[in-house]
């Protein structure tokens, strides 16, 4: 293990040195530095691109003032991807894929192509995370692996559009939850009031409207069952994983034999760039497998059980979303489709009403799943940044009895239900995939970058095909980010330098190894 109390040393593999020389960290003055003084020696670049060794990340995993219980065996994780991925892409985002909106063209039956492109590009970003998950089983996913082979610039923008990706996927979750909530309360012959469950005017809600009430307060339950610990939250996602797969599957049987073929024409209404615009939309429904990732600390045998979950997860979905497409598609229509809930609307149009009931209850259960786990990883991205000190390092403490990082749970939760109770959906589903498209393609990246500076390391499990599996990846993120609406994109860029200013006024001054490169500096003098 690397000894903290040395200078950091850079790579060298034959010719190849990274960091380059310029990038060693310098002496400083041990009378005059201190953490986030920028010495005559250290330039910025010099701190921008420092890295954080594999050893120092995994030795800072089993501090115990930090260090999270080892619970989850490969089932869980593989719950816990299932769990993330079905849920509103499959049973909301669905149906604006297949119609289109105001920014984008619909897809139409060949939403089918939609989700085998968008499953393929995510196979090749989940070979990549699970090579770094097998061998980096820490928290913060993307984050800590960009930190160890991109530097801590870009490990932080990774960071920082995680929770951009995680936060604003959970609002539209949240939302989405209590869409299908309230038309089950409908289907049992109750109803909530109009301005109990719409954000305000203000907001886009109807004239009176408070706030989206059911949306705050099923963030809030969540929060509670986070708080409380992983293996519960494991527990409970995995109960609800095989009732919403056995609702997927009863939307198969029953759905099927009523599908005719006349509906799947014209294929592509909007020709292949509706295919492409849809499948940008469709990529939020794969979103999760990730996830599973955050949660690898907390797993009991990551190296053998992070890889099973992350593929497994991934393969199981990717098969029931081009199922359940092409079904939807051949039931009705694709003028007759609901935007807001297509699969449980389809079933009742075609004269299957308790069938609508029973996918709507399936719909609630798989949402909540997502919620769980898409506020796991948001939770686990805050508590590996905090454990860099790159945020506060209070979000990092972890609870005496539970196990779990309380504080930045707490936080996590009520942010979150503020906001999933004053806002629309909206585009909370492009702003959650761009963020995600921009991790993905640094990911695909850094294996590359890390096969090459460091060869040697043990890798439980080796990526395929190495470098063309990457490079791939890289293409297809990038080719599928093009597909977002430009405003998506002017977003995307305000958040990215609300980013660098928030790094720049803290995370760089008050990183751990910006502290390391003081203390080792004065102890070499």
């Amino acid at each position: 293990m690397h000894d903290l109390s040395r200078p950091f040393q850079p790579i060298r593999t034959n010719s190849f040195q990274w960091p380059p020389a310029i990038l060693e960290p310098q002496r400083s003055n041990p009378i005059t530095a201190s953490p986030g003084t920028l010495n005559r020696e250290e330039t910025v670049s010099s701190r921008l691109l420092r890295t954080k060794s594999i050893d120092q990340i995994l030795a800072d995993a089993e501090h115990p003032e930090h260090r999270l219980k080892k619970t989850l065996t490969a089932w869980d994780l593989t719950a816990l991807g299932i769990g993330a991925i079905i849920g509103t892409g499959i049973f909301v985002l669905i149906g604006t894929a297949i119609v289109g909106d105001a920014h984008r063209p619909g897809a139409g039956p060949g939403i089918v192509l939609s989700f085998i492109l968008s499953g393929f590009t995510c196979a090749l970003a989940a070979l990549c995370y699970a090579e770094f998950s097998a061998m980096i089983p820490v928290a913060g996913s993307a984050y800590t692996f960009s930190y160890a082979t991109l530097g801590e610039f870009l490990a932080w923008l990774t960071g920082w559009n995680l929770i951009l990706e995680y936060g604003v996927a959970c609002v539209a979750v949240a939302i989405g939850w209590s869409g299908y909530f309230n038309k089950l309360l409908k289907f049992a012959g109750l109803e909530l009031p109009y301005w109990a469950t719409n954000p305000p005017h203000w907001a886009g809600g109807p004239e009176g409207s408070i706030a989206n009430f059911p949306a705050a307060i099923i963030v809030l339950l969540v929060t509670a069952i986070l708080v409380i610990g992983i293996k519960e939250s494991a527990r409970a996602a995995g109960m609800i994983v095989l009732l919403k797969l056995a609702v997927v599957l009863f939307f198969l049987a029953v759905g099927a034999p009523s599908v005719s073929p006349d509906n799947w024409t014209p294929f592509m209404p909007n020709g292949f760039e509706g295919v492409r615009a849809a499948a940008a939309i469709i990529f939020f429904a794969y979103i999760g497998f990730d996830a599973v990732s955050t949660a690898a600390e907390e797993a009991r045998n990551p190296q053998r059980d992070v890889p099973i979950g992350i593929i497994g997860s991934l393969a199981v979905c990717t098969v029931l979303y081009i199922s359940v497409a092409a079904v939807l598609t051949g039931l009705v229509p694709v003028s007759q489709i609901d935007i807001h809930a297509p699969v449980a609307e389809a079933l009742s149009l075609v004269g299957f009403k308790w069938g609508a009931a029973i996918v709507a209850i399936g719909a609630v259960a798989g949402i909540t799943s997502v919620l769980v786990v898409m506020m796991l990883g948001q939770i686990r991205v805050f508590f590996a940044m905090s454990r860099d000190r790159l945020l506060s390092p209070g979000l990092s403490k972890v609870h005496p009895t539970f196990g779990t990082p309380h504080r930045a749970t707490i936080l996590t939760g009520l942010a979150v239900a503020t906001l999933s109770a004053l806002f629309q959906i909206g585009e909370a589903a492009d702003m959650t995939n761009i963020g995600t498209f921009f991790a993905f393609v640094l990911v695909s990246f850094g294996v590359m970058l890390l096969r090459y500076t460091k060869p040697d390391l043990p890798r439980p499990f080796r990526l395929p095909l190495m470098p063309l599996v990457p490079i791939l990846s890289i293409a297809a993120c990038l080719y599928l980010m093009a597909g977002l609406p430009w405003a998506t994109w002017i977003r995307f860029g305000v958040w990215t330098i609300i980013g660098i200013l928030v790094y720049a006024a803290y995370g760089m001054k008050h990183s751990r190894l910006a502290a390391q490169t003081v203390n080792s500096g004065s102890l070499s003098r």
